[in-house]
C-alpha cells in the first residue's frame, strides 16, 4: 500500500477550494490538477508499506491525536514550488499556527519512533493543487501567475482528525481511501 498521513477537508470546503481556482485551471490546462474529492493537506508520506505498518502507523496516530484538542486552520494564499515563473508544483498555503506546528512535530516524533525518519525539511502546510508535467508555454506560465495574484480566498476549517491513507494507482489516476481515522479532542 501507498501510504500518507493527511487531514482531510469537509467536502464542502473542498468545493469552494475547487470553484475558487477555477480561473488557475484555465490558465495552465496543461498542468496536472487535483480533482476536488483528493485536495487535502499532506503531514507525511511513506511510500509502499506493508499491512504490519499501516497497523502501527494507525495505533501512533491515535495516541498523537488523543493528546492534541481540534486545531482552526486558515486556508488562502496561491503559490508554487519553487515559484510561479517555473512552478513544478501549484499549491493553496495553509497559515502556520503553534498549534499546528506542534501538531505536526508530534506525528513527526511518533513517526520516528515507528522507524521512519524525521523529514529534515521546515513544514510549510500546504493544499496540493497542480504539478506541472513541464508542458506549460510561458504564456500559460505568465496567465497562471496573474491568475494566482487575482485569487483571494480566505477560507478556515477545523482539524478533525489525522488520517491515514492509501493512494491507489489505475489508469485513471490515483484514488484515495482512508485506512484508519485518529479524532483529535472536541474538548
Amino acid at each position: 500500500m501507498r501510504l500518507f498521513l493527511a487531514i482531510n477537508l469537509e467536502p464542502e470546503l473542498r468545493r469552494v477550494i475547487h470553484d475558487a481556482t477555477s480561473t488557475l485551471r484555465d490558465a495552465a490546462p496543461s498542468m496536472t490538477w487535483v480533482r476536488e474529492p483528493q485536495l487535502h493537506l499532506t503531514l507525511k508520506f511513506f511510500g509502499e508499506q506493508t499491512p504490519e505498518v499501516a497497523d502501527r502507523l494507525s495505533s501512533a496516530m491515535a495516541d498523537v491525536a488523543a493528546r492534541h484538542k481540534q486545531v482552526p486552520i486558515t486556508i488562502g494564499v496561491v503559490g508554487a514550488f519553487p515559484n510561479l515563473r517555473r512552478p513544478r508544483v501549484v499549491w493553496m498555503g495553509v497559515e502556520q499556527s503553534p498549534r499546528l506546528e506542534l501538531l505536526h512535530h508530534d506525528v513527526e516524533v511518533a513517526c520516528e519512533a515507528a522507524g521512519f525518519e524525521i523529514d529534515a525539511r521546515p513544514f510549510r502546510p500546504h493544499l496540493t493543487l497542480a504539478r506541472s508535467k513541464g508542458r506549460s508555454t510561458v504564456d500559460e506560465l505568465r496567465a497562471l501567475s496573474r491568475a494566482a495574484r487575482r485569487t483571494k480566498t480566505e477560507v478556515e476549517s477545523l482539524v478533525q482528525s489525522i488520517d491515514l491513507m492509501a493512494s491507489e494507482l489505475s489508469s485513471n489516476g490515483s484514488t484515495y481511501r482512508v485506512v484508519s481515522a485518529s479524532p483529535l479532542r472536541s474538548d
